[in-house]
């Protein structure tokens, strides 16, 4: 597509675009709406409410819905165990660990716990 064309595809659109503009300007529907959202947020400010409060005040069951919703586990900390005796170290995030279970059926639990690195 040469320059010309493509300028003059988008002078069409921007034309478009404006005529769309002003037909929504001059819709009684919008104007309301925007005049009611100005209202409403006068009267907001007026009584110092936040959109969440006017949500409580009048779907009081959308905000347990949100407190119901499950909330998200806080990540495990990878924890490293270092074995005085063979030098190796284990990191793992739970105590599924195969060489961590090992290591406590062989020098028992406390001792392994001894060997956690802070």
């Amino acid at each position: 597509m040469s320059k010309l064309a493509e300028f003059r595809a988008a002078e069409q659109a921007l034309k478009a675009q404006l005529a769309q503009l002003e037909a929504l300007k001059n819709d009684a529907g919008l104007k309301k709406e925007i005049e009611f959202e100005e209202k409403l947020k006068g009267l907001m400010k007026s009584y110092d409410k936040s959109l969440r409060d006017i949500i409580a005040i009048l779907d009081p069951s959308a905000g347990r819905a949100a407190a119901a919703a499950p909330k998200q586990r806080r990540a495990r900390v990878v924890k490293v165990y270092h074995n005085p005796h063979t030098g190796e170290l284990i990191e793992t995030k739970g105590g599924n660990h195969r060489g961590l279970k090992a290591w406590k059926e062989q020098y028992g639990a406390a001792t392994v716990d001894s060997w956690l690195r802070g």
